[in-house]
């Protein structure tokens, strides 16, 4: 079977050489004719992957529960914006407002809300979801099109769809991963000519084997740096959810997802969702460096029951049958517990405010 994607990045190859990791990256995700967002419908059951929005609506609601303090704590101002960038179906953003209607109406009343989304199918799914906040809901291409003003911004896996560079430990040192062709004229990893500064590395380069991979993200450091700029500017607190590590270290964790299940990443360029882990030590380290406050940066099961999720879980499952109870408690289990197929620690929560607030379930910072 024929892969057009596939073709395509084979014919580039062939007529310029081997293409980087970002490259590719960015050509499996977002080429204009067969890019997995153009082409495939990523979320759900039916989809490749179900985010944390999709599996309960108590994640959504303690986003929303986290954005009402934050509102406060910053002195409660008027005509805030509340954003999201990449908001899938648009189910996180629903559960948000429905929470935040409910807990401060005037929050509700004077903000307007602003969704960052590229893919046209994509908007006509959120405008349905989102019917009843007609009026409130605003569309833009880029973040940078945002009104200025105070911000309320939640982004739920963003970061791991940005594309980054990889590295590979050599006997001439670490050289940078590039992605050519084998003899039978199938996409290969190999090493390119370029290195890298040996300060960006966690250890030596010596320290490490052959074959060692290093990977860094110039793009979410930009995207990380413009989104502190815009908090310093207007004022606000921003929530980053994603998959990844907390501390920089070594090791490849460029991955594809298809069906549900792990896929080789140059099986099906286009057919499968791209990704890698995050790496939080690194965007926090800008955040600081732009001179925003970093609250916190915890796993997400004691993000979210620091939150009261499982106080609001037993609220929702109050008077229900029990299949309905169970299914609650399922949910809870696989957004905040630990192990194969669950969330709560592999998935990591930056938190960054401009000016300084304190913020719950983070410590307060120290006098």
């Amino acid at each position: 079977m024929t892969n057009p994607l596939a073709d395509k990045i084979k014919a580039l190859i062939r007529a310029n050489g081997p293409i980087s990791v970002t490259d590719y990256f960015s050509l499996c995700l977002a080429d204009p004719q067969h890019g997995y967002y153009r082409v495939r419908e990523p979320f759900g059951a039916a989809g490749d992957f179900t985010t944390a929005p999709e599996i309960s609506q108590l994640f959504g609601e303690m986003i929303g529960i986290f954005l009402v303090h934050a509102w406060q704590q910053h002195g409660a101002p008027a005509n805030a914006i509340i954003s999201e960038i990449g908001p899938g179906r648009g189910t996180m953003m629903s559960d948000m407002l429905r929470v935040i209607r409910r807990l401060a109406p005037t929050l509700y009343g004077t903000a307007t809300v602003h969704l960052v989304e590229t893919s046209d199918r994509l908007r006509e799914v959120q405008a349905k979801g989102l019917a009843e906040h007609e009026g409130k809901i605003r569309w833009h291409e880029s973040f940078d099109s945002l009104p200025s003003g105070f911000l309320l911004l939640a982004a739920n896996e963003l970061f791991d769809a940005i594309p980054i560079r990889q590295f590979v430990r050599t006997p001439q040192g670490f050289r940078e991963r590039m992605i050519g062709l084998d003899t039978e004229d199938r996409l290969t990893f190999a090493a390119g000519a370029g290195g890298i500064d040996p300060t960006l590395l966690p250890t030596p380069a010596a320290s490490v084997p052959e074959g060692t991979i290093f990977e860094i993200a110039p793009a979410r450091d930009a995207v990380m740096a413009a989104l502190c700029e815009r908090l310093r500017a207007g004022g606000g607190t921003a929530l980053i959810i994603d998959y990844g590590h907390l501390a920089t270290g070594y090791g490849d964790t460029l991955q594809a997802v298809r069906n549900h299940e792990y896929d080789p990443p140059l099986a099906n360029p286009g057919f499968a969702d791209m990704t890698s882990h995050v790496d939080f030590e690194q965007l926090a380290s800008r955040a600081k460096a732009e001179g925003v406050q970093v609250n916190g940066l915890v796993r997400q099961g004691d993000f979210l029951v620091g939150l009261g999720l499982l106080e609001r879980a037993a609220a929702l499952g109050r008077d229900k049958g029990e299949s309905t109870q169970e299914g609650i408690r399922d949910d809870v289990e696989r957004l905040a517990g630990s192990g194969p197929g669950k969330m709560g620690e592999l998935f990591k929560v930056l938190v960054v405010s401009s000016p300084e607030v304190a913020l719950a379930p983070f410590q307060k910072k120290a006098p």
